[in-house]
């Protein structure tokens, strides 16, 4: 009984610790994900303006073919940008990402394209190289803080292969897998066409009851594009970048703070298992010492 006491004492202390780690956990992504949420609500405006005047200048240079905003008849290649989190215990972020990701790349396969990956977080990497699946360019080290620079390199790198000729290994088509924060409580994956540029993705995005507004365009419309499309690339990739670094921390936070509350559970029912143990092991010494003391009691009284 003692023995299993002090197993009992043992879990206890261990449970302890984990539950203080995960406590730490649950207060800094608290923390970060404050900070994460106001870095995605200040780009926001600049990211809808943007958005409304490409939806515009696409708009009216409709019979322009610029490379960013025409359609390939029959697209052979695409890419498949996958934002993943460079650290684990987030909950099933990176699995719901994954799983999107695959059923987008099964689709894209279905419609005749092989796909190339991109692939932004540690764990997508190594998600990938676990399944022996190739990346065309991979990202770490940023994924839950990132910076406009780290949109800018991952954009700059879609764009070049994207006006890469087919024959060259370029790609027809640019799609992004990243995760949308709703709320603390929900984060959904999504999937979206960066490229070439679709005008009625930017106006959804906007809301239904929004209007591309009129502008005037100097020098002309197809200069301005060639100037504004890398930088609404740029804008999306940042904005898909935020998002995820968002719902990667309210992730972890809800993760951490169901990890938390699992291990006070467990520690309350370790703690009542070590009461009855040690309350069984007193009440074994007591009957042991009555005993004895009753046994004396008798060999004295036959003397």
């Amino acid at each position: 009984m003692a023995s299993s006491l002090r197993e009992l004492r043992q879990r206890r202390k261990s449970v302890s610790a984990t539950k203080k780690i995960t406590k730490a956990m649950e207060l800094i992504a608290a923390s970060k994900v404050i900070r994460a949420q106001q870095a995605a609500s200040k780009a926001l405006p600049y990211t809808r303006e943007l958005n409304r005047a490409v939806s515009a200048l696409a708009t009216h240079s409709a019979n322009l073919e610029h490379p960013l905003t025409t359609r390939v008849e029959r697209p052979r290649r695409a890419a498949l940008l996958v934002l993943t989190s460079d650290r684990g215990m987030n909950g099933a972020f990176n699995s719901n990402v994954h799983k999107t990701g695959a059923r987008m790349r099964a689709r894209l396969e279905e419609q005749g394209m092989e796909v190339k990956r991109y692939v932004v977080g540690r764990k997508g990497v190594g998600y990938m190289k676990f399944r022996e699946l190739s990346m065309a360019q991979t990202w770490e080290g940023f994924s839950d803080a990132p910076t406009f620079a780290n949109a800018h390199e991952i954009a700059d790198v879609l764009i070049k292969d994207f006006l890469t000729p087919y024959e060259e290994g370029g790609v027809d088509e640019i799609h992004a897998v990243y995760t949308r924060m709703e709320s603390m409580l929900t984060q959904a994956p999504r999937v979206r066409r960066l490229l070439p540029l679709e005008v009625v993705e930017g106006v959804t995005e906007l809301g239904e009851h929004d209007h591309i507004p009129q502008y005037d365009f100097e020098p002309d419309a197809a200069t301005v594009l060639d100037a504004v499309m890398p930088v609404y690339v740029r804008s999306r990739v940042w904005f898909y970048l935020l998002q995820s670094s968002a719902s990667i921390l309210a992730s972890q936070q809800r993760a951490m703070k169901s990890a938390t509350d699992n291990a006070n559970q467990l520690i309350e029912s370790l703690t009542r298992e070590a009461n009855q143990a040690r309350q069984a092991e007193i009440t074994q010494e007591i009957t042991e010492i009555v005993g004895g003391a009753s046994a004396l009691a008798e060999s004295s009284a036959q003397d």
